[in-house]
């Protein structure tokens, strides 16, 4: 009895705190193959990242109802779409995904432009390798 009163606990605290993170929530659908490829060059290493760190990455079908604890500012309609979130409200997005540089530029605007995010804390540069070096 204890047992599934303190995994009814644990589980009502994440559900609080989550309903209050900053997260970046990934609208994607299936057979999009720019969501496959961002899923091949970025997946990996974004959980990683200091970006990955300040707002963890959520998925979302397309095709299903939209959470209740999110609130868009309007319809998503490309794939992949990533929306930044804080307590569940849309703060800003970006539309597509046509490589892993423009990813991590347009993120640094997004999180610089909506969101608390301190820029300092890293260089893209050096935190986003994830092509291999021309020589």
């Amino acid at each position: 009895m204890l047992t599934k009163i303190l995994a009814s606990t644990a589980a009502l605290i994440v559900s609080i705190l989550s309903a209050f993170a900053t997260e970046l929530v990934m609208v994607e659908q299936d057979g999009c193959a720019y969501c496959a490829r961002w899923d091949a060059e970025i997946s990996e290493i974004y959980p990683k990242t200091p970006e990955g760190k300040f707002a963890p990455l959520r998925r979302v079908d397309l095709h299903a109802p939209l959470p209740a604890d999110l609130t868009f500012k309007g319809p998503v309609i490309f794939t992949p779409t990533f929306v930044l979130v804080e307590d569940g409200i849309e703060q800003g997005r970006i539309e597509g995904y046509a490589g892993d540089e423009l990813f991590w530029a347009m993120l640094t605007i997004t999180l610089r432009d909506h969101s608390d995010f301190e820029m300092s804390d890293f260089e893209i540069e050096t935190t986003h390798t994830t092509q291999t070096p021309k020589p």
